[in-house]
């Protein structure tokens, strides 16, 4: 059983009085985080009035199949970028109508499968806000520090952190320290 700090959960509520305020749901896509964000959402009493879903998509065929990211995306940039993410983040708004916003998780906890230009720590993200008619995303990349349990938990206050910021909402409570 995994249990968050204090700092994810507040960050966790916080975003959803903000949804809940705008009578707005949400959705996740996760890889590299395996469902933490979902896990830290679902923390949180009454979530389900502004949580509709979270797809865990660790394989490259789940991305494709599930959310449809373009197998040329995977094949040009790799599952561990931004062009995915966004994606990712898309792709959730598509299957879910219900969803007015999406963050998704692609990156590498480690302790192995880094490279040079994509080390051990590095997580892209995609935020994805429906629109009018369309939807709009855009993504970001952050290096983690730490072992894969740090990674991943520093990943999930992120990933919230980046959502409260991409509807525009006002964080009442500390940021997270990313290291």
């Amino acid at each position: 059983m995994t249990t968050f700090d204090s700092n994810t959960i507040n960050l966790a509520a916080a975003l959803g009085r903000e949804l809940k305020r705008r009578n707005w749901m949400m959705g996740t896509a996760e890889s590299c985080t395996g469902g933490l964000v979902a896990g830290a959402i679902t923390a949180v009493a009454g979530s389900s009035a502004w949580f509709d879903r979270g797809f865990v998509t660790y394989s490259n065929e789940a991305k494709v199949v599930d959310l449809q990211v373009s197998p040329d995306t995977l094949n040009l940039y790799g599952a561990v970028s931004e062009p995915v993410a966004q994606e990712m983040a898309n792709g959730v708004l598509l299957e879910s109508l219900a969803a007015h916003v999406a963050v998704s998780t692609t990156g590498i906890a480690g302790p192995e499968g880094g490279t040079p230009g994509k080390p051990v720590g590095m997580v892209c993200f995609g935020f994805a806000v429906r629109a009018g008619s369309g939807i709009t995303t855009r993504a970001a990349t952050h290096v983690f520090s730490g072992d894969r349990a740090q990674i991943r938990e520093q990943a999930v206050a992120f990933a919230l952190l980046g959502l409260l910021e991409t509807i525009g909402a006002r964080v009442e409570e500390p940021a997270p320290t990313l290291v």
